[in-house]
């Protein structure tokens, strides 16, 4: 079984994903301001095929974790957490990774398995299949409530964008038990050049672990 923190993790930052998946039946609930808001969301993230930049995780019990993200769309990203923290994920067009350093252990899932595939689509829809409860509109801030049930996550996510440029700046994860997880991005870039060696998962680190 995957390790419980590598879980955790990846159910915290896989999330930002869930925004692509939002369904018509909710859409349709909406009013027109707020079904306008989410087309503008989806030509936002349609309009970047690079993104890199910092985030920083609160975990429920108010521990906090940072690190940085790199995204190459379609298919593409990485999450590498700072010390003391050991985590690495990366998605390389095929897999995502859930790398332990501190264990030394490495669970891999098919990327089509994950909600990382919409995020990392190559054209991105936002009339997909979860269910959006809430949209406000604000001056500052966007912010879209939905449900989500899936392998990696189930309960309520709340997603924050810039609603000058509809940006992504925060999501927070509450799950079943009513715990929250909340990850902030910051100084990020997009449309920038990537290296292509930072989405290169270790297999043959995945095959010897499992001889071991």
């Amino acid at each position: 079984m995957p390790h419980r923190s590598a879980i955790t993790a990846l159910k915290s930052l896989l999330v930002a994903a869930l925004l692509l998946s939002l369904s018509g039946l909710g859409a349709r609930a909406l009013t027109e301001e707020q079904a306008k808001t989410l087309s503008d969301v989806n030509s936002y993230f349609n309009s970047v095929k690079t993104m890199h930049g910092d985030f920083i995780q609160f975990g429920p019990e108010g521990n906090q974790l940072e690190g940085k993200f790199y995204l190459a769309r379609p298919g593409k990203v990485r999450f590498y957490y700072n010390p003391p923290a050991k985590l690495d994920i990366i998605a390389d067009g095929k897999s995502v990774s859930v790398k332990d350093r501190k264990l030394a252990t490495q669970d891999i899932w098919p990327l089509s398995q994950t909600p990382l595939r919409f995020l990392l689509a190559e054209n991105i829809d936002l009339q997909k299949d979860a269910n959006v409860t809430n949209v406000l509109v604000e001056p500052d801030l966007v912010t879209v409530t939905l449900e989500d049930k899936t392998t990696f996550n189930s309960g309520i996510l709340t997603l924050i964008f810039d609603a000058k440029d509809y940006a992504l700046k925060q999501w927070t994860v509450t799950d079943a038990q009513g715990y929250d997880t909340s990850v902030a991005v910051y100084n990020v870039t997009s449309n920038g050049p990537t290296n292509p060696k930072l989405f290169k998962i270790d297999y043959l680190a995945n095959t010897r672990q499992n001889q071991n």
